[in-house]
């Protein structure tokens, strides 16, 4: 008796439901396997929900990897499906997954077709396999454009196409059952979720409120934080807010295209929009939907620079990146902190020259994101850099006055650099080792190709892949430990370079470039903590191991 597996899959969710496809398609493939006198039905089924067979490599898709494991360990002879194309359709890849099963003696029976799995050495059959799965990528590939011109059509019409029903909005059954015989659902509107939605337009449109104030202010409502549609308003939910034109009662498609893999949003132009407005659906009037687009189009434009300003002179108060970017953190929520500068432009009276400054600032991420965050949240660069750097003059100075300081610092050190070398020979050694597994590898793809090897010339490319990307993975690691190696200590010539230069310590901040500041800063600080009132400053060597002194000069409050 052979032993037979039976493989399910179903593309949808209304496939999973109990009278749709897959009880159909379960009881099918059982007939078909009860109907041959050899053949016991394995208790063992393989079953994959909600995935496209068209979309989805067959790398990705963990049911046909466990299915060829399974048939490697020799734990079946048959595996039956209804149609070819529950098995995938993609030309190559399904073609060479069909015949690396073939390869650990597993054929696929399909009720349709029969056994569709040829022999290694038929390359007629081999070539019969790549066109049916051919013409299945090319059917997917035209029913994808016929949706996509039937979803238009039915949009243009105001028709809600699916999904995930928008914030304001919930699904229930329309009543309409497709020509599938599937239970359509239609959008209905959330009062108390509507009520938030008019509240963000009101402070878009009559406040001109930015989507991370709007955020805040949400979140700091004692009703509307808790109608947060993921636990806490952000800035990014507000964006999808005030650009839905669903809120206006108008369906909308293509808003986003799958290129590659992955979704990418498409301008508002490209948009394909419903005829008419659909007033069951419809939170926010047409004229206010299309006053606060025009709104928030003209105070985002403000900020970008516009051509009559080309030959403006610029005067910057800091040209280039800011000197503590890397290492400044935010003291209420620990978020590192990113560059929120900004600009102002002006124009001369008498001579009519436009100018445009910018302020460098320091911005928590957390409270530009609409997070709760009722602390300072951002801190001008030129006000609280001078305070690090003069700390930082002061505790090195203090460093150049006990001789014995960089011994100490030095034999810590040293004991951690055995730490961090044990690990990167670690690393380095698993690295050669996949590099060998790599190279005896590719030495036996000529054997694959004329099939003296045990496994195929596509299960070797696909095993060589993985270790490929295993190999990239390593070696970031190796460089990852390397870089920490090097950056975890001062040296000895560090040492020296730093001593000589301390008389003129003050000069080196005030009169080097950024990138020079950046460049110390990093070298000897590893975190700052910055709160309204203090500025915590670590550095990368201990210094209360050897100061008694405060390490914190009293700077009162921090300016915002």
């Amino acid at each position: 008796m052979k032993r037979v597996r039976m493989l399910l899959r179903v593309s949808s969710n209304q496939q999973l439901e109990a009278d749709g496809d897959l009880s159909v398609q379960r009881q099918l493939v059982k007939d078909y396997i009860f109907s041959q006198s050899d053949w016991q039905l394995d208790e063992k089924e393989y079953f994959e929900g909600s995935n496209s067979g068209y979309k989805n490599a067959v790398a990705d898709r963990n049911i046909l990897q466990e299915a060829l494991q399974d048939a490697k360990a020799k734990e079946y002879d048959i595996l039956v499906v209804y149609k070819d194309d529950r098995i995938g359709r993609r030309m190559w890849e399904i073609g060479a997954y069909v015949m690396s099963l073939k390869s650990f003696g597993v054929d696929i029976y399909t009720v349709k077709d029969g056994c569709i799995s040829p022999e290694s050495d038929d390359i007629m059959g081999q070539m019969m396999l790549a066109l049916r799965y051919g013409n299945a990528q090319k059917s997917s590939s035209d029913t994808g454009m016929r949706v996509k011109d039937t979803a238009q059509k039915l949009v243009q019409k105001g028709k809600f196409m699916g999904g995930k029903a928008p914030y304001g909005y919930k699904l229930e059954l329309s009543g309409e059952v497709s020509k599938h015989g599937r239970a359509l659902h239609h959008l209905v509107v959330v009062p108390e979720q509507a009520e938030v939605v008019k509240y963000i337009y009101e402070l878009s449109l009559h406040k001109e409120f930015g989507a991370a104030k709007i955020a805040r202010i949400l979140n700091e409502h004692e009703v509307y934080k808790n109608r947060a549609p993921r636990d806490v308003w952000k800035c990014g939910t507000i964006v999808s807010i005030l650009t839905n034109p669903i809120y206006a009662g108008y369906t909308a498609y293509k808003r986003r295209e799958r290129i590659d893999g992955r979704y990418h949003k498409l301008e508002s132009r490209d948009w394909v929009y419903a005829e008419k407005p659909d007033p069951e659906i419809t939170i926010i009037d047409e004229n206010v939907w299309n006053r606060t687009q025009d709104t928030r189009k003209q105070r985002g434009d403000k900020y970008i620079k516009s051509p009559e300003n080309k030959d403006g002179t610029i005067i910057r108060r800091n040209s280039g990146m800011l000197a503590l970017i890397d290492v400044l953190h935010c003291g209420y929520c620990g978020r590192k902190m990113t560059n929120g500068s900004r600009y102002n432009y002006w124009t001369i009276k008498d001579t009519g020259e436009r100018r445009t400054s910018k302020i460098a600032i320091y911005k928590c991420q957390n409270a530009w994101s609409g997070v709760p965050h009722n602390k300072t949240s951002q801190y001008r660069a030129d006000q609280i850099e001078p305070m690090v750097f003069e700390a930082l003059a002061e505790y090195i100075g203090k460093l150049q006055e006990n001789e014995n300081v960089f011994t100490q610092i030095e034999e810590n050190q040293n004991r951690q650099k055995v730490i961090k070398q044990s690990e990167l020979d670690r690393e380095q050694s698993e690295l050669k080792n996949i590099q060998n597994k790599i190279a005896v590898m590719e030495s036996n793809i000529p054997n694959a190709m004329t099939g003296d090897y045990p496994l195929s010339l596509e299960e070797l490319a696909d095993i060589i892949r993985k270790h490929r990307e295993l190999e990239k993975k390593h070696k970031r690691i190796v460089e990852e430990k390397e870089a920490e190696l090097d950056a975890m200590k001062v040296s000895m010539d560090d040492w020296e370079n730093i001593r000589s230069r301390i008389p003129t310590w003050q000069d080196v901040f005030w009169n080097a470039d950024t990138t020079t500041k950046r460049v110390l800063v990093d070298k000897l600080i590893e975190r700052i903590d910055i709160t309204r009132d203090n500025i915590n400053i670590r550095f990368k060597i201990n210094l209360n191991d050897f100061f008694t002194l405060p390490r914190i000069t009293d700077y009162h409050d921090v300016p915002e």
